[in-house]
């Protein structure tokens, strides 16, 4: 028997596939750390009778290819039942069984030459194939048989032992569809590791990368690799991504030099070590959020919230305290995790604040003011404008494209997402967010799932305020009506908050006036020209805002001092009038003109 599975005898597997066993004789794969059970189960399933061939299904990620190298460690440790002792396990490569058969017929012989030296074992080779799915039409042509056709009698008849590894989505889109080649494996369900299963997974690989990357780990850095890459990365799973950020903060540590040093007379170097912030550094890079965010205690940053909104946005206390406690309330895990991280709809006149708060809300909470994508809902009030957020059907112009909002959070998961006047929407468009607000996710046209579990999403609408104009108090069972009146139940119920922006007062126009135009002179004073700001101009500005009518709230001011102040500060700059070092006092003259006098220093 020992002669039949002599290495060099099996020219076919050595060819297309790789010897599992002997690579961990050679101690050539990372140790396994955990699945014992996982192992267990398909160790159980290769010692049956019949239908003794495991399938792995997990998504991408998980660990579903370690178990089988892990298994075929517990084999050369001799720590297996007495029928899987001295097996050998050989990974098959379908690239390298296809690539280069051009000739018709050339595969299937490559395939049968392989599966005759597996039969030829009696039983002492295990096939492994990753990707099993990828069995399915593979080396067919014109009358060709694909491979899993030629694997299945043998697979039936139980000259063949099999490992297979395929994803949930590949398994019930290929596998589950062809019932002889899915009754011939057993299911092995490899889900993700929690936090800390992830956490000591990292510890049992981390002498493999110091010794690859010549640095030393930190145990913080370990547990920052997987705290952090669960949080902030979307677009997979533990422990791949916590490792892939394990590894390339090792790679950046070492050709950085950072902490090597050289001690004594004898000119020791001591390794460079990885801490938890060079982890933040690489999260940082990787995700695009600045690393001052990733690194900041949390806790302190969302306690703050409330006050930070409150030195930008003017007159919205009320408003500004329902959002700041929505979003702790998300943060500390009271909110669903499989929703996005809030949802609010702000609901009041126009120029209030809705939209500033959503920008102040991206920039503080994701560190960025580019983290929002904005979207005017006017662009969306034709049933076939609504498939442009998330891709057009195949077949269809514009399907390679993908949708507007499903590839902005593809490339950039943790972002706000703004409904600007969310009432002019078609009613398809709601269909879209109930998806979202529900599942935390939405399928794009090229049916790829996108996660929205990282998101805030934010909608805004003034609708029912224009018969409101001189009210001083908005009563809620008014708004309640109008909402209910244009938006469905389920949407409405699906919402974290629905919050009221209150009409904004003389006196808070008066505040919002001194902030704007601290903006413009703060921008001037960066062309080194200083601008004091007189009484008078301030009234005029009010004068050409329609007398403080609140009906329009602040945006009349923008308008007014853009007009009044940048547009004639800008011409008076390229006429000469206005140099650098200039300190110029703002006023209106006897009539009524806006005037810049100069002032000595």
């Amino acid at each position: 028997m020992e002669k039949l599975v002599q290495h060099n005898s099996l020219q076919a597997l050595n060819k297309y596939g790789t010897d599992l066993t002997k690579m961990a004789a050679e101690d050539k794969l990372d140790p396994v750390i955990g699945r014992e059970q996982e192992i267990e189960r398909v160790t159980q399933i290769l010692c049956k009778r019949r239908k003794n061939n495991a399938c792995l299904i997990g998504d991408p990620g998980v660990g579903k290819t370690v178990i089988a190298e892990g298994l075929a460690q517990l084999i050369v440790n001799a720590t297996v039942p007495d029928k899987l002792q001295k097996k050998k396990i050989f990974s098959m490569d379908m690239g390298r069984l296809i690539a280069g058969s051009s000739n018709r017929g050339e595969f299937e012989e490559r395939l049968e030459k392989l599966v005759d030296e597996v039969k030829k074992s009696n039983g002492e080779i295990i096939l492994f194939i990753d990707e099993l799915h990828t069995l399915i039409g593979a080396g067919s042509g014109g009358q060709a048989l694909d491979a899993a056709n030629i694997l299945k009698p043998p697979l039936a008849r139980g000259e063949l032992k099999c490992i297979g590894a395929t994803t949930l989505d590949e398994y019930k889109k290929y596998i589950e569809k062809d019932p002889a080649l899915k009754r011939r494996f057993q299911v092995v369900h490899v889900p993700e590791p929690s936090i800390d299963e992830a956490i000591q997974i990292l510890n049992g690989l981390q002498k493999k990368f110091e010794l690859h990357h010549s640095v030393l780990y930190k145990e913080e850095a370990l547990i920052a690799s997987v705290k952090l890459s669960k949080q902030y990365i979307s677009d997979g799973f533990l422990p791949d991504k916590a490792i892939d950020v394990m590894d390339e903060a090792g790679a950046r540590v070492q050709l950085c030099g950072k902490n090597a040093s050289l001690v004594g007379n004898n000119n020791v170097v001591t390794a460079a070590t990885v801490t938890s912030e060079d982890i933040k550094q690489v999260i940082s890079l990787r995700t695009g959020i600045p690393i001052e965010k990733v690194a900041e205690e949390e806790s302190i940053r969302l306690i703050d919230l409330a006050n930070i909104f409150q030195k930008h946005i003017i007159g919205q206390d009320e408003a500004i305290q329902v959002v700041s406690c929505a979003i702790r309330r998300a943060r500390v895990g009271l909110s669903d995790p499989n929703r996005p991280i809030a949802s609010f709809l702000f609901t009041g006149p126009t120029g209030v604040g809705k939209t500033q708060v959503a920008k102040l809300l991206a920039e503080e909470y994701f560190g960025s003011k580019e983290a929002m994508v904005r979207l005017d809902m006017s662009e969306y009030m034709e049933r076939h404008s609504v498939s442009k957020l998330y891709g057009s059907p195949p077949g269809y112009v514009g399907h390679e494209d993908g949708g507007f909002l499903t590839e902005a959070i593809r490339n950039r998961p943790h972002n706000l997402i703004l409904f600007d006047e969310i009432e002019k929407a078609h009613g398809d468009v709601f269909n879209v967010l109930l998806q979202i607000l529900d599942d935390g996710r939405l399928t794009d046209g090229k049916g790829r799932i996108v996660d929205f579990k990282h998101t805030i999403i934010i909608m805004t609408s003034n609708i029912g305020f224009d018969s409101w104009q001189d009210d001083e108090k908005v009563k809620e069972e008014s708004i309640s009506m109008h909402l209910k009146r244009l938006f469905r139940p389920e949407f409405l119920n699906r919402l974290d908050e629905i919050i009221i922006f209150k009409k904004l007062g003389k006196g808070e126009l008066m505040q919002i006036l001194d902030i704007m135009l601290g903006e413009v002179c703060e921008r001037i004073r960066m062309k080194k020209i200083n601008l004091e700001i007189a009484e008078n101009f301030k009234d005029k500005i009010v004068l050409e805002s329609c007398g403080f009518s609140n009906n329009y709230g602040a945006r009349p001011l923008r308008r007014a001092i853009t007009t009044l102040l940048e547009d004639k500060l800008a011409e008076s700059i390229l006429n000469g009038d206005v140099k650098e070092g200039d300190y110029l006092i703002v006023d209106v003259n006897q009539k009524g003109e806006v005037h810049f006098y100069s002032k000595k220093t």
